[in-house]
């Protein structure tokens, strides 16, 4: 997912590799291998090879578990997970319901948008439900494993002990609530990432904590940077984590701007705010634009859009004003 100028020549080591690669591949010798196995390998790699006494960074970027888009299997796991979860009926989402899609307005729950054409091939049915969802457990599972190995390898090395992971998703992802598949959309299924940071260099009282401020994915690099000793350029928008990592007290976001502006036909554009009580949501290509408003703290599966709710106008003029200021600051 780097595009396909590849800057190989920026690094000691790469293996990256251009667009949207293939699950099934083959490894240096040609012999069939899961990408997901492959790029465990690679990393490991790496880290045996790197010199001893100089610091590194080592980035690995999964693709598991995304679908393979142009394959009907969708989710190609390594066929060594086969039997996981055979035995397991994976509950289907609380808002996986007829009734929770016809609750969206009529240009997101049409059958021509991304969102219900990619629904349509994995979770149509019940089989198709479970199928789908015990690929992407299984596909997630052998990102667990790698992950693993890579610690393995740093124990070896004997750096485990002064080696930070950061580990995070790229995106949510919609297991078929509100009807959907994919992402792109506002909703907490497609916007919640998982991040976790694991400095081994904390103490023991400050492991193992759920900070309640909300992080953002442009808070990786400054983090990344500040880690490394490096000054944080004024130009990026986001903040170092290190310091809730640390447990120190801080000033922090309490809301943040959501953007989704990828340029595709069927798929909406939106942008809004979300903050610890309300969601804000704006598909602004509609004419007129077409507000959704949230209750998180009553309504969190985002069930009931209070837009045009005459109690929540104070709250919807609340998040327009953030809205427009937030946009202002980005921009």
């Amino acid at each position: 997912g780097v595009g396909d100028t590849l800057p190989a020549d920026a690094f000691d080591y790469w293996r990256g590799l251009p667009g949207q690669p293939r699950y099934e591949t083959t490894d240096e010798e040609g012999r069939p291998i899961h990408l997901t196995r492959l790029m465990g390998r690679q990393a490991v790699e790496f880290i045996e090879k790197a010199p001893a006494g100089r610091p590194f960074a080592l980035s690995v970027s999964f693709k598991a578990p995304h679908v393979q888009d142009d394959d009907p299997r969708q989710f190609i796991y390594d066929p060594a997970y086969e039997g996981l979860y055979q035995d397991v009926t994976i509950p289907v989402p609380e808002t996986a319901s007829p009734e929770h899609l016809a609750a969206l307005p009529e240009f997101l729950r049409s059958d021509e948008t991304e969102a219900r054409r990619r629904w349509a091939i994995r979770f149509a049915t019940p089989e198709m439900y479970q199928r789908s969802v015990k690929g992407y457990y299984r596909l997630v599972t052998g990102v667990d494993r790698v992950v693993g190995q890579i610690r393995e390898a740093l124990a070896r090395k004997g750096v485990a002990d002064n080696t930070v992971i950061v580990f995070l998703g790229d995106n949510g992802f919609f297991l078929g609530e509100h009807g959907l598949a994919g992402k792109w959309y506002g909703f907490e299924e497609s916007i919640r990432v998982p991040l976790l940071v694991f400095d081994p260099r904390l103490p023991e009282r400050l492991r193992g904590r759920t900070p309640e401020e909300p992080v953002l994915n442009i808070d990786v690099a400054p983090t990344l940077l500040d880690l490394a000793g490096v000054p944080v350029p004024e130009r990026m928008q986001g903040r170092s984590l290190m310091p809730l990592v640390r447990g120190a007290a801080v000033d922090w976001r309490e809301d943040f701007l959501f953007e989704h502006l990828f340029e595709h036909g069927r798929i909406p554009k939106s942008d809004g705010v979300v903050d610890g009580r309300y969601k804000y949501l704006r598909f602004f290509e509609r004419q007129p634009v077409y507000e959704m408003l949230f209750d998180l703290q009553s309504d969190p599966h985002e069930t009931t859009n209070v837009a045009a709710d005459p109690a929540y106008r104070p709250a919807l003029e609340r998040m327009r004003a953030r809205y427009a200021e937030l946009v202002r600051e980005a921009r």
